[in-house]
């Protein structure tokens, strides 16, 4: 891989860049993925804490934006050093492209997330593979379809929300590789889970062909089946591991499931070279002021970590051979690992976490059996080779989804896959409100 082409610009279906004095292209993507309608849907998606009350708690819509404030900081941090080592570079890039494209990643790596958090996508995956209706379609589709399906997957559902033409976002190939952490599809029969990217998948066969355009335009290629990551993924993921690690320890102190003695001794494990700052902690008042500081000091060393090992592994990063989590290899890895245990036993199976992430297993699979099946007398009344049926229930049901996404259905009535990605779009884009309300609603027990 090269850094000239991995920069690339290019947009698709855009026959040349087009370039704005005020802002690069990659600024154009932050702000086209900022102003657009998936993005504002996460001010309502759980992070950790479903539906919470007390406005501290981050929700998916506020992590992302500190993911992306992070993201920038690693971007420029590695691009200013990047460019020192290729100055070929320096007459089309700055190191703030280097911010912009991470930056812009980072504020999307969320962006396909169903209601409920990963419990959302567990259960959205437990419809198609335990639940009798979902089970159903295994014979109606491919395998590589079924798969898909059968192991619903947020990164690859936040890449189809990116490139559909609904939203006209049209982000640039640099943006949407830096953004696919995971570049290979859920049917990969040579997966490789020791390498970080094959750990997951990052794109549905409704996207295969947009996925294999950017990754050949950019340079990811290794063999026709077989792509590496854009070398900004790892910064984006990078951000990512330290925000969801130390905030969400953050949010656990601050709601009382963890004491504010534990959070710091953990905090201070991680700040190595901001120790020196920790002597203002006295001058602090409020607890929730001093857990913020730690916080603030230990992103700081991380980023440090993180970037200082990207750019020792550039090499290898861009021959394909480095493929792990920098989180996952930086010195305060250890106590990282300490952090995430701390989380998981004390923050991620709380009480109030793991009743509403319960209800999340009901509600969706509730919602994909009934719209499934409207889905179904849609193609079945619309297909020239369907006998027309007629369901009051069914065409009620209809009405309820989303103009657009009645419109594709019936542009490929024969499609019984492309139907399912349609409903399942309609279903992991609801908000967690609008999911539990829609289910209480189509199942009569609530009007209001």
């Amino acid at each position: 891989m090269n850094w000239l082409q991995l920069l690339s610009s290019h947009r698709t279906g855009q026959k040349q860049s087009i370039h704005e004095q005020s802002r690069s292209a990659f600024e154009q993507d932050y702000d086209r993925i900022i102003f657009s309608h998936p993005f504002r849907k996460l001010q309502d998606k759980t992070q950790v804490h479903p539906l919470p009350e007390l406005d501290f708690v981050h929700t998916r819509l506020t992590h992302s934006l500190e993911v992306s404030s992070v993201g920038r900081s690693l971007g420029k941090r590695v691009g200013e050093v990047i460019l020192q080592r290729h100055p070929e570079l320096i007459p089309k890039f700055s190191l703030f492209d280097f911010g912009a494209i991470t930056s812009a990643a980072s504020l999307a790596h969320d962006i396909g997330n169903p209601p409920f958090g990963h419990a959302g996508e567990e259960s959205i995956s437990d419809f198609f593979a335990g639940h009798k209706q979902g089970m159903s379609f295994k014979e109606k589709v491919s395998e590589a379809e079924w798969y898909d399906l059968i192991k619903f997957e947020g990164n690859a559902q936040g890449l189809r929300l990116l490139t559909k033409n609904q939203y006209g976002l049209k982000l640039t190939f640099a943006t949407l590789g830096a953004f696919t952490k995971y570049p290979c599809p859920a049917l990969f029969p040579h997966r490789d889970k020791s390498k970080r990217s094959q750990k997951k998948f990052g794109f549905f066969q409704t996207e295969k062909e947009i996925f294999h355009e950017v990754a050949h335009q950019l340079g990811l290629s290794l063999t026709d089946s077989v792509f590496i990551r854009h070398p900004l993924a790892f910064l984006v993921e990078a951000a990512d591991d330290i925000c969801y690690s130390i905030i969400d320890l953050e949010d656990g102190c601050s709601l009382g499931l963890v004491s504010y003695e534990e959070a710091r001794a953990l905090f201070e494990g991680v700040i190595t070279k901001n120790k020196s700052k920790l002597g203002k902690l006295s001058q602090l008042n409020s607890q929730q002021e001093k857990i913020g500081y730690l916080r603030a000091l230990a992103i700081g060393d991380l980023m440090d970590e993180c970037s200082n090992l990207f750019l020792e592994s550039e090499e290898e990063i861009l021959s394909g051979k480095f493929d792990q989590a920098l989180a996952d290899h930086c010195p305060s890895k250890n106590m990282l690992k300490n952090i995430i245990n701390v989380s998981r036993q004390k923050i991620y199976q709380a009480r109030q976490v793991v009743e509403i992430e319960a209800a999340g297993h009901e509600v969706l699979p509730g919602l994909l059996e009934e719209f499934t099946k409207a889905g179904l007398y849609l193609i079945q009344n619309t297909s020239l080779a369907g006998r027309p049926t007629k369901s009051r229930k069914y065409q009620n049901l209809q009405f309820l989804l989303p103009r657009e996404v009645v419109a594709d259905i019936k542009a490929q009535p024969e499609n019984v896959y492309f139907m399912l990605r349609n409903i399942i779009d309609f279903i992991s884009g609801l908000t967690d409100r609008h999911a539990l309300s829609l289910y209480r609603k189509i199942n009569g027990i609530s009007l209001i």
